[in-house]
């Protein structure tokens, strides 16, 4: 993506450079209170969730499947079949006033509508299969930097962030109709939330994810790095992606984008994926096979 937005410029100067928003840190929803119990109930959970989740990431490539459902076959080979990209179009102002009105994040709301609208789809197609044990895999930028750098830069000895792809994954589970209720989809939005509150607490086992991913590249080589990585797709149903763009519109040769839309080809699994994008609505492709 850094090598992609290298090649954009600002549609209205093209002299300046593209500038992103800048990352919010959430504040404590429990206010200032620090007291010992609160503290160490704290430390314990971080530290049960972040072994859980790192076992459970590591189980992923190897054993742990997911339920064979209309979105995942289980068939080794599902990836080189026909691909077919679909957009489903929501307006960013309706999110925000879901978000305002239920004191979420626009991140919960999104979160929670794909996994509403997926598991909808799988109970359409197979009954019973809305409450299928089914995981969701999130690509995450394990970077300690945030943003983005030039070509040039990039590539530099000592480079503040340097060439190469640094990420790691996180399992998250979907959550079941049986669980969150169809008849009140607002439901599916404080689920996602609790789930994505809960796996903030593991958030060190993405880095530990990441050096083991390393490790296995470093002492079984680049296949050894593909077959984990390949395994642990071919185990879940789904993936999910989001890139930051820009504040400002951008343009390429001259030529104003109105926005990016980027999908993951060559994945064994259903593709969700957040665009960059310059309109009032939030556009969601995914990538399906028949």
């Amino acid at each position: 993506m850094g090598a992609l937005l290298s090649c954009l410029q600002r549609a209205d100067n093209p002299s300046l450079p593209l500038t992103f928003p800048s990352v919010q840190l959430h504040a404590n929803e429990d206010g200032e209170n620090f007291s010992m119990r609160r503290t160490l109930h704290k430390i314990f959970s971080t530290v049960y969730n972040t072994a859980s989740d790192f076992s459970t990431s590591i189980l992923k490539s190897c054993s742990a499947e997911d339920d064979e459902t209309p979105i995942r076959s289980g068939q080794h080979g599902v990836e080189f079949l026909p691909v077919g990209i679909e957009t489903v179009t929501f307006s960013l102002d309706h999110i925000k006033q879901i978000k305002s009105k239920l004191g979420v994040t626009l991140n919960d709301v999104i979160t929670g509508t794909i996994f509403l609208g997926t598991r909808l789809y799988m109970e359409t197609l197979s009954p019973g299969s809305g409450s299928a044990n089914s995981t969701s895999l999130v690509l995450l930028n394990t970077r300690v930097f945030a943003g983005y750098k030039s070509i040039e830069e990039m590539v530099r000895p000592n480079a503040e962030l340097p060439w190469g792809n640094h990420f790691a994954f996180l399992t998250i589970p979907l959550p079941k109709l049986r669980d969150a209720g169809a008849e009140n989809p607002l439901q599916f939005v404080f689920k996602a939330r609790e789930i994505i509150k809960r796996k903030r607490m593991s958030s060190f086992a993405v880095y530990l994810t990441a050096k083991y991913l390393q490790l296995v590249s470093k002492f079984r080589g680049a296949q050894g790095a593909s077959k984990y990585i390949h395994g642990t797709m071919m185990n879940t149903s789904m993936g999910i992606t989001n890139v930051m763009g820009p504040i400002e519109q951008m343009a390429l040769a001259s030529h104003p984008v109105k926005g990016l839309y980027f999908v993951v080809t060559g994945a064994p699994q259903v593709c969700q994926d957040h665009p960059i994008t310059l309109l009032p609505v939030l556009d969601i492709p995914a990538i399906t096979r028949p």
